[in-house]
């Protein structure tokens, strides 16, 4: 007669809170009666029990955070994501500095073809010279400005300077939140790692804009717009909370 698999199920989860009585009891139990007996009648279960049990094992030798992670867990590798994502603060205002540039070189050009219709306009309506008008003056104005614009690659250093937030920002994004986890063994639920997932969200839905905007499609750009307006807003409001997790991390860790 062997134990009923519900009550070796039960004593693991109970006794799951003292490791010792656990290994003792009921580990002893399911390696040499129960998970035997599963494998003759019920081989599926057998396996199915087997991979439940030593994945949960696996799972609490990586959330050890008594210095078994050895540098992992010291105040250097915690000082990387506070770090990272700082410098991605200001790389953030960079890139939306490149974009707004890049939107300017667009714009501007629409600007100059409405005062060349203006002009083109007054000077059917009359037989004098426009040459001298504030209309041409002002479209000569934003032509040079526009050349300098254009000087200045804006296009492609935006696209770039995206590509790079994107990767580095997703990266470190999960790389904060693993930090955490194996130094601690736990996530902590609040405004910073809600924040985080939703800027993580906002850079994955801004960039996917990015080829109805490359076929001129306004309705994509402005909402490329808006998405990273509230990103930087949000990324602003990480900085308070990011700098209390940082006082805990000063005290409650040692270096290396």
């Amino acid at each position: 007669m062997y134990p009923n698999i519900n009550n070796c199920l039960f004593s693991y989860f109970f006794f799951n809170w003292h490791p010792s009585y656990f290994e003792i009891y009921s580990f002893r139990i399911l390696s040499h009666q129960i998970l035997p007996h599963i494998h003759l009648k019920h081989p599926r279960l057998y396996y199915s029990h087997l991979i439940f049990f030593s994945f949960d094992s696996f799972s609490k030798i990586a959330i050890a955070a008594n210095g078994e992670l050895g540098v992992l867990e010291g105040r250097t590798v915690a000082l990387i994501h506070p770090i990272v994502m700082g410098g991605l603060y200001l790389f953030t205002l960079w890139a939306g500095y490149l974009g707004w540039q890049w939107r300017r070189v667009r714009t501007i050009q629409e600007e100059i073809s409405e005062l060349k219709k203006q002009l083109k306009a007054s000077s059917s309506s009359t037989d004098e010279s426009s040459s001298d008008s504030p209309v041409e003056a002002q479209i000569e104005k934003l032509t040079e400005e526009r050349k300098e614009l254009l000087k200045g690659s804006f296009r492609d250093r935006h696209y770039n300077a995206g590509s790079i937030l994107l990767g580095f920002g997703v990266i470190e994004a999960i790389g904060g939140g693993l930090d955490t986890y194996y130094r601690t063994g736990q996530l902590f639920p609040g405004p910073h790692l809600f924040g985080g997932a939703a800027i993580t969200a906002l850079w994955a839905a801004a960039a996917a804009l990015a080829p109805a905007m490359q076929k001129g499609n306004e309705t994509a750009r402005n909402a490329h717009i808006a998405l990273n307006v509230l990103n930087v807003l949000l990324f602003t409001s990480q900085i308070p909370t990011g700098f209390e997790i940082l006082s805990s991390v000063f005290e409650y860790t040692t270096w290396p």
